[in-house]
């Protein structure tokens, strides 16, 4: 066998020992669900005044296990998917609201992520608030891809979820601006489903700029939904995406 030949040799056998060599099982584990996306950033809304279309919602094409969130393009109702089907919320009057199935809307930004198989997780009696939640899942997901979906399904004591309601015609520069017409909402004792984003990444993207939390509050009987800004838990379990 001559140099070349060898050497050939050598480099083959290399190549062949670190293709076979194991992944380690941090690599690993982050290959195991599909990325969120995310379009347009909550600060460009607040800050920038771009309440236009960044995404339409029916441009989306795997609903399969679909899940996401935001506002309505013009502040004008919030937007929630919930394994595949998308609802939008608008406000009626000061206590009541529709919730309607559709599509055929918009958002000025928006993340969603497909999750097929969760982790059903049973929630520590002393979490009772969002502020607890997040540091719940922060600690039970150290080893998780961020972002990720998340969602709780059960009883609410108590909840107050908001849905944006800007008047036509406003410009925004703050979020001060940006909130005016917000209605806010009470609810009690109900049966839920909340689909929320978790990051230490993107606040102001598509967290507030104090929290690692996006959620979005859905009743069983689909007749309230909007963002939700305060939570105490009653009989809930938590589900992350499985890897």
């Amino acid at each position: 066998m001559n140099i070349k030949q060898l050497t050939f040799v050598l480099l083959t056998i290399g190549l062949i020992r670190c293709n076979s060599t194991p992944k380690n099982k941090k690599a690993d584990e982050l290959e195991t669900y599909s990325n969120i996306e995310i379009v347009g950033a909550m600060k460009n809304v607040m800050w920038k005044g771009e309440l236009g279309s960044s995404i339409e919602l029916d441009t989306i094409s795997n609903k399969n296990g679909l899940y996401g969130l935001g506002p309505v393009s013009y502040l004008t109702g919030e937007l929630l998917i919930n394994n595949g089907k998308s609802y939008l919320s608008q406000v009626t009057s000061d206590s009541t609201m529709t919730v309607e199935k559709t599509f055929k809307t918009s958002a000025p930004f928006f993340v969603y992520g497909n999750v097929t198989e969760w982790n059903e997780i049973e929630l520590q009696p002393e979490v009772k608030t969002i502020q607890d939640l997040e540091k719940f899942i922060d600690h039970k997901t150290t080893d998780f891809k961020r972002p990720f979906a998340f969602k709780l399904i059960g009883q609410v004591s108590s909840a107050f979820i908001h849905i944006q309601n800007l008047p036509k015609g406003i410009k925004v520069s703050s979020p001060q601006e940006a909130h005016q017409g917000q209605t806010n909402y009470e609810l009690g004792n109900e049966n839920v489903e909340i689909v929320g984003f978790f990051s230490t990444e993107h606040q102001g993207v598509f967290t507030h700029h104090d929290s690692y939390l996006h959620m979005h509050l859905i009743t069983n009987d689909e007749s309230k939904m909007g963002h939700l800004d305060e939570l105490e838990i009653g009989k809930m379990k938590l589900y992350l995406p499985k890897k």
